[in-house]
């Protein structure tokens, strides 16, 4: 019976979402484990198949490390962001745009979608600029450093007739985080970041961001189910938000003021954490919205 009142209870969204573009993004720790993978994929499966139309993108920042490593690269990460030389260069390039990307048109094409894997690059999809130095400040002592991260991108714009042309003879695009400048120099861009621009540039319903947490948490570290744009903004200005979820939040506020209705933050490492989210009233992560509205 508890199956059943499930699918009463998914059925408007159903109704709801039908025709609706969502955007998921999802990282390597989803991707590293095959069977997580093929998980994961069913029910991004099952979104397609009652009628949502999905772009997912894709991280691979373990994938990329495990891969240096193999072939005698020392990574090099500074205040969480990859340093990106020639050689870290092509080690993102076959490991976000080749193994990762297959694989996970390979788990969608076992669940009967039809996916295709691009990056930033095809199609002039993402266009960026390569990003000057920065200054980085060590949070313990205080000391400065400047930073050359080398093949690292900032995305100027977003060109998505690509995306919408593969949408609309009923394909799946999955984006690796990739993109060009002017001189189709390739850029390794921050995959949260290109999530927001795509959601943004195709006016998406939603974006969703799968990550292995639960979600956004308050002071006391339980999950918040539901924020407004406005309580977002406090957790990050007040410090209860903290490290990487900081610039997530900020991305987030972002999307909505852009005029994409809802971003979720959900743990895509648990099984039906994704279903759950879209199709059932409580959810399973935490929705910001402009207003209250779950």
């Amino acid at each position: 019976m508890r199956d059943v009142n499930s699918l009463r209870e998914a059925l408007p969204y159903i109704k709801r979402f039908r025709g609706k573009t969502f955007v998921v993004k999802f990282g390597g720790e989803i991707a590293d484990d095959p069977e997580r993978l093929v998980s994961f994929c069913e029910e991004l499966a099952l979104c397609a198949q009652v009628g949502i139309h999905l772009v997912a993108v894709h991280g691979g920042g373990k994938q990329a490390t495990e891969l240096a490593i193999k072939l005698g690269i020392e990574p090099r990460i500074v205040d969480g962001r990859r340093v990106t030389d020639a050689p870290t260069l092509d080690v993102v390039k076959m490991a976000f745009a080749g193994k990762l990307n297959t694989e996970v048109l390979g788990a969608l094409q076992r669940s009967g979608v039809r996916a295709v894997g691009v990056s930033g690059v095809d199609g002039g999809l993402l266009h960026a600029k390569r990003r000057p130095p920065q200054t980085i400040v060590d949070r313990e002592t205080g000391e400065e450093t400047t930073v050359d991260f080398g093949y690292v991108g900032d995305i100027l714009d977003v060109d998505p007739r690509l995306i919408h042309t593969l949408v609309g003879d009923g394909f799946f695009p999955v984006v690796a985080s990739l993109a060009t400048d002017d001189e189709g120099a390739v850029y390794n861009v921050n995959a949260d970041t290109v999530a927001a621009r795509i959601a943004a540039a195709l006016g998406a319903e939603k974006l969703i961001m799968a990550t292995n947490v639960d979600g956004v948490l308050d002071r006391d570290g339980r999950v918040i189910n539901q924020l407004d744009v406005a309580s977002a903004r406090r957790l990050v200005d007040e410090g209860i938000a903290k490290g990487g979820m900081i610039p997530k939040l900020e991305a987030a506020i972002s999307v909505v003021a852009s005029g994409v209705r809802s971003v979720h933050f959900i743990n895509g490492t648990r099984p039906g954490a994704l279903l759950a989210e879209i199709f059932t009233t409580g959810g399973d992560g935490t929705m910001i919205v402009e207003s209250a509205e779950r």
